[in-house]
């Protein structure tokens, strides 16, 4: 897991996860934005090559606009800055990074139907060249605070979206019958 969190019951944060998987299963990826320590905004997602082979880069572009999840400079989701529509966007609260491995079986694997093998511990995760950058502060800062995603990139978006969306709180009726998020509507 990565995530960049604040602290709190009021806290925000916006996660990358992996999920857990059996040996051949596809591996899930989940993302989740809290803002003012409320969540239930994931999107998961198969990935489109295995994890394990090699290392991989994934982005988060966070700015006043939007937050973009990105694998490989390929954007799988965008989270759109609505608070015009009363909708919290994470964005008073400093927050700082984290990466950890924890046990999420009761609902991170197949539902919570997998549960740890705890015999295959230490479990253990790698980074290569890891960068964690501000740009605020920096000569481009009108550019990052403005980016958008180019035509290519929106393709690649959707691409990713019809083929390897697995899940989307913004389509959940059963989970939100009183009325999808607002955010949705966007």
């Amino acid at each position: 897991m990565m995530q960049l969190s604040s602290m709190g019951p009021t806290h925000d944060e916006i996660d990358f996860e992996f999920l857990g998987n059996l040996s051949g299963d596809p591996y899930i990826l989940h993302t989740n934005v809290f803002t003012e320590g409320k969540g239930n905004r994931e999107q998961q997602f198969y990935l489109w090559f295995d994890p394990t082979t090699n290392f991989r880069t994934y982005s988060i572009v966070w700015n006043p606009r939007h937050i973009i999840f990105m694998v490989d400079e390929t954007p799988i989701r965008v989270f759109r800055n609505a608070e015009s529509m009363g909708v919290p966007f994470p964005k008073n609260q400093p927050m700082r990074i984290y990466s950890s491995l924890w046990n999420a079986d009761d609902w991170a694997t197949r539902g919570g139907l997998v549960k740890t093998d705890w015999t295959k511990a230490p479990f253990t995760a790698y980074y290569r060249n890891f960068k964690a950058q501000s740009i605020s502060h920096s000569p481009t800062s009108d550019e990052w605070q403005s980016q958008e995603l180019d035509a290519n990139s929106q393709r690649r978006l959707r691409w990713v979206q019809k083929n390897y969306m697995i899940y989307n709180y913004c389509t959940d009726r059963k989970r939100f019958p009183q009325g999808l998020p607002t955010e949705c509507r966007l």
